[in-house]
């Protein structure tokens, strides 16, 4: 703050209404979650990697030891490295409401400080997830609203698979480009989406995901899209019966992504592989990456089959109240500048 200027609490009074609603929605939420036999934990921000995702950017810190000897730490950019070590500690099922962390990230519907909501099940897969998610979204409200847009979550969740909403809304078979940037760049340049020098699959899958199928996702009901290209598996496994395709699924209302969630890979030494490759894909991009967990990939090995889902709870609050920014659901944004 410059100089003397006292400090003033903002449009505060314009966002208590739906501060309050947030907590009435995580207390429905939370007791959902103990009606389910679920187990609240807190598991720590400081992580030793913050994960290796290429597109997420974390914050770094120093921790300085007794001796005054440091080591490089960072705030977690989302809590599933250490729920998947209570699972295989043993947990059956558990959930937490997580502060996260994400640098670079600020917009109308981002935050660089978040709550994410991330719940695991031994023994169960991504589709047990998909009706979890629509009983949540139920549990925070029945008319759910975003860009002039309108979701009732007392209508079934729909379940469309990426290959089906790429054809649908793109004309566009994307399971026969997979990872073929030039047949992708190709099927884009003829349905009139831009291609830019040095595009690689990736960049415009979600071009084209972004300009031709994510408007049409979530209204006016709750919209499950699962079965992702192989390629963008990350921490999911592949189906069995479709080695093209990893079971993971995103839960879309009104068009805004609101969940992420897989059918958890548990191979230690097929997560290393991806780890390596993604390590090796953020610093040929960025320069940087960050470490390998190996706490995690040890856990990894001990741990049972089970499916997992992060869902951004900001996002979801903003939905239920008809807010038109993340900030007026948080009690206290995040500082855009220090004087």
């Amino acid at each position: 703050m410059a100089g003397n200027e006292p400090w003033r609490p903002g449009p505060y009074g314009r966002r208590r209404p739906h501060l309050l609603a947030r907590n009435a929605i995580r207390r429905r939420l939370g007791d959902w979650f103990a009606g389910q036999d679920f187990v609240e934990v807190e598991t720590p921000i400081l992580q030793v990697s913050p994960g290796l995702e290429p597109n997420l950017t974390a914050f770094g810190t120093e921790l300085v030891g007794p001796d005054s000897a440091a080591s490089r730490l960072y705030l977690h950019t989302s809590p599933e490295f250490a729920m998947k070590k209570l699972l295989a500690a043993g947990e059956p099922r558990l959930f937490q409401f997580a502060r996260t962390f994400r640098n670079g990230e600020r917009a109308a519907t981002h935050h660089p400080e978040f709550t994410m909501l991330e719940w695991y099940r031994a023994g169960a897969d991504y589709q047990v997830l998909i009706d979890d998610t629509a009983a949540l979204l139920r549990a925070a409200g029945k008319l759910l609203t975003w860009s002039g847009l309108a979701c009732d979550t007392t209508l079934p969740m729909q379940r469309v698979s990426v290959a089906e909403a790429f054809e649908r809304h793109a004309g566009i078979d994307i399971l026969a480009s997979a990872d073929d940037s030039q047949a992708l760049a190709a099927e884009s340049h003829r349905i009139g989406v831009r291609v830019a020098e040095g595009d690689g699959w990736d960049d415009l899958f979600f071009r084209i995901f972004l300009e031709r199928i994510e408007p049409h996702l979530g209204h006016p009901a709750p919209l499950a899209l699962y079965d992702y290209p192989a390629s963008m598996a990350a921490l999911a496994r592949r189906r069995a019966d479709n080695p093209r395709v990893a079971e993971r699924v995103e839960i879309y209302v009104c068009g805004l992504e609101l969940a992420n969630g897989f059918s958890e890979l548990t191979d230690a030494a097929e997560q290393r592989r991806r780890f390596v490759a993604d390590k090796a894909a953020r610093e040929a991009r960025l320069g940087s990456s960050y470490p390998i967990d190996e706490d995690f990939l040890a856990a990894l090995a001990q741990m049972p089959p089970a499916a997992g889902m992060a869902l951004g709870f900001d996002r979801l609050v903003m939905l239920a109240t008809g807010a038109t920014r993340i900030d007026d659901v948080l009690w206290l944004p995040v500082a855009e500048r220090g004087d």
